[in-house]
């Protein structure tokens, strides 16, 4: 049977796991950090734009509402979802994909440490989408 919370009195959702809004941001606001100073995500960074400011709110409402927190992301983009969102965006293949993933890992260190076995959900979630991205970028370039 899932965790509870009497407070709640509903199942916890990851995001009540991960302890709401603020270790998302948080693991948001390190995700573009070592985006945009480590070497190795040169390539995944170079797909963004040069102000990430949007793109860190963006992220963190998306992650937000896909954990089981406020929808305010689905309510701002009626109709969207990940792949519709990133499906104009030139240069997503395999290696910026492993590129995020291997970002993402890092910056969800802290949860990592404080819920194992939620980060390792949420990773792999998040890695498959990312292949997914990639699979249907590829498909899509050679139609």
């Amino acid at each position: 049977m899932p965790a509870t919370s009497p407070a709640l009195d509903r199942p916890l959702t990851p995001y009540d796991r991960i302890g709401g809004r603020a270790p998302i941001a948080a693991m948001v606001e390190r995700f573009y950090d070592l985006m945009g100073s480590e070497p190795a995500f040169a390539r995944l960074r170079a797909l963004h734009q040069a102000n990430l400011a949007p793109m860190r709110e963006k992220l963190t409402d998306f992650l937000v509402a896909w954990m089981g927190g406020p929808r305010d992301w689905f309510d701002k983009n009626p109709g969207s979802c990940m792949m519709s969102a990133h499906a104009a965006i030139p240069g997503i293949d395999r290696e910026t994909a492993e590129q995020w993933i291997a970002c993402m890992t890092r910056a969800a260190r802290n949860i990592v440490l404080a819920d194992p076995d939620l980060a390792a959900a949420m990773l792999d979630s998040m890695a498959s989408m990312c292949r997914a991205m990639a699979r249907r970028a590829q498909f899509v370039a050679a139609a």
